[in-house]
């Protein structure tokens, strides 16, 4: 089974192209979406414990605990040593099922691949990419975007070039869904010539 390790910075447009995958067949894990399900199951309580008076109902209120942690380290690192293990382990049963299943391919969404040193557990990087003006547009675009959250969020991402150069792939998103949706297939297509595990 080869795994893709699927990332880019924000903007960029990495959750349609995981979309994309996943229309052609291929199982996506998106990290992000996990994050998103632990915030309101079994990280909540222990988030809350860290950081006080962030959940809302049982759920991680994810504005208040970006207020928390944005732009401080310790305590970005302080949440990270929380979620990242139950992301991790969310991970490997995905992988686990997916290889029982026989899938001959899957695709791992990892925002921060680089940042998180995550290369050596993918065969093959795809990094997702648009120009800077392109990606500032669209991020700016986000409800309860600003300037200053953005340029918190890029503070912490490698630069999309340094993601370019250390790609095996680049899918290029600067040219509309359809384009992106053509690379996707003929990154799939290539895969055949790839030796299996």
């Amino acid at each position: 089974m080869i795994v893709i390790g699927l990332t880019g910075s924000i903007g960029m447009g990495k959750s349609t192209t995981a979309r994309l995958f996943a229309e052609e067949g291929v199982p996506v894990h998106d990290a992000d979406a996990t994050v998103h399900a632990l915030y309101s199951g079994a990280a909540a309580p222990l988030v809350e414990a860290a950081f006080p008076g962030v959940t809302r109902d049982g759920v991680v209120d994810r504005k208040e605990l970006g207020t928390r942690v944005i732009g401080k380290p310790e305590a970005l690192a302080k949440l990270e040593g929380i979620v990242h293990p139950l992301v991790r382990a969310a991970e490997a049963e995905f992988l686990a099922a997916r290889r029982a299943g026989g899938a001959g391919a899957v695709v791992l969404d990892i925002p921060l691949l680089f940042e998180s040193g995550r290369v050596g557990d993918v065969d093959l990087v795809a990094v997702v990419s648009a120009g800077a003006e392109e990606q500032r547009r669209r991020v700016l675009e986000r409800p309860g975007m600003t300037e200053e959250t953005f340029r918190a969020v890029l503070a912490r991402q490698t630069p999309d070039a340094e993601k370019r150069a250390r790609a095996d792939v680049v899918i290029d998103t600067s040219r509309g869904v359809e384009a992106a949706r053509e690379q996707v297939r003929a990154l799939l297509a290539g895969l055949n010539d790839r030796p299996k595990d």
